[in-house]
């Protein structure tokens, strides 16, 4: 069979990944992989200045002479159907708002009107990621979430993301959940962790990964900060877990790497509510949504 490439682009707040993916495989050309940071509120230009260069780099570096389609990961609010960015008042591309990110990436490139681009949002792409890269995940009906500066998720059934319905959450997203005096992500999130250590120890630390660093070192209070998270994730999940009949959890994102101090206390608490379930913790979260991303084009 022929080989089929597509564009893959994984853009955050602070970066920009491109790869170049084998579609049929559903493969990243490791030699394409290329990643550059910057300041998303920077002038419109001077952005695409900026993906423009990494797209091209990573075009170069794999060999490829001929794409069929681009594939993006990028978080809302985003009109994901349309490709036209709505963030606003979060400190990043504040300057893209009401703008066409498909315009705007055709016409550095000269795309034709038919060339497909298409949008995901970043915690769908990391479960549909997670999916694909091992097929047999593909029979599965998996949650899957991403704990960072906030808290993502997904609902896949057989490698079709779903985000209504009675069986899932509204838009499939579980941040916005009621929980105890706030929502789910006041909880669990790296903000979470922060304010549940200052209020076990009356200390404040900068961010998630000083806390990380205390839980190391054996800061007692700080692996509690993590215990608790691991007890408010399972709380939170296990609804949507047995509604929609998971059979298989995976855990992204940045905190996911402190896993060893949240995890057991979740898996207590799941295991307690009597759910089955297979539990995952992603170690390349960046590939998982450049192929979550590419997902998008592989029936095309």
């Amino acid at each position: 069979m022929n080989k089929v490439y597509a564009i893959g682009l994984d853009i955050g707040g602070t970066h920009i990944t491109a790869a170049i993916i084998d579609i049929i495989d559903m493969k990243v050309l490791e030699s394409s992989l290329y990643k550059e940071s910057f300041d998303s509120n920077l002038p419109v230009d001077q952005v695409m200045d900026i993906w423009e260069k990494v797209i091209r780099i990573s075009l170069k570096n794999s060999g490829v002479e001929t794409v069929m389609g681009a594939a993006v990961c990028i978080p809302g609010p985003f009109d994901y159907e349309k490709g036209i960015c709505w963030i606003k008042g979060q400190s990043k591309y504040e300057h893209f708002y009401g703008l066409s990110i498909r315009d705007l990436i055709k016409e550095r490139f000269s795309f034709s009107d038919d060339f497909p681009i298409y949008f995901e949002n970043d915690a769908v792409c990391f479960g549909k990621g997670e999916v694909y890269k091992d097929k047999n995940n593909l029979s599965k009906i998996v949650m899957a979430i991403t704990i960072g500066t906030g808290l993502g998720a997904c609902f896949i059934d057989k490698g079709i993301s779903i985000n209504s319905g009675s069986l899932v959450p509204k838009e499939g997203e579980i941040y916005d959940l009621p929980y105890k005096k706030g929502i789910a992500e006041d909880y669990v999130s790296a903000r979470g962790l922060l304010s549940s250590y200052f209020h076990l120890s009356g200390t404040k630390v900068a961010n998630g990964l000083e806390l990380f660093n205390l839980a190391t070192i054996g800061n007692e209070l700080a692996i509690i900060a993590f215990e608790k998270m691991g007890e408010d994730l399972a709380q939170i999940v296990i609804p949507w877990l047995k509604n929609f009949s998971v059979n298989h959890f995976i855990i992204g994102g940045k905190i996911a790497n402190a896993s060893a101090y949240f995890l057991p206390s979740f898996e207590k608490k799941i295991k307690e509510s009597g759910c089955e379930v297979s539990v995952l913790i992603s170690t390349d979260n960046e590939i998982a949504a450049l192929l979550g991303a590419s997902s998008l084009l592989y029936t095309l």
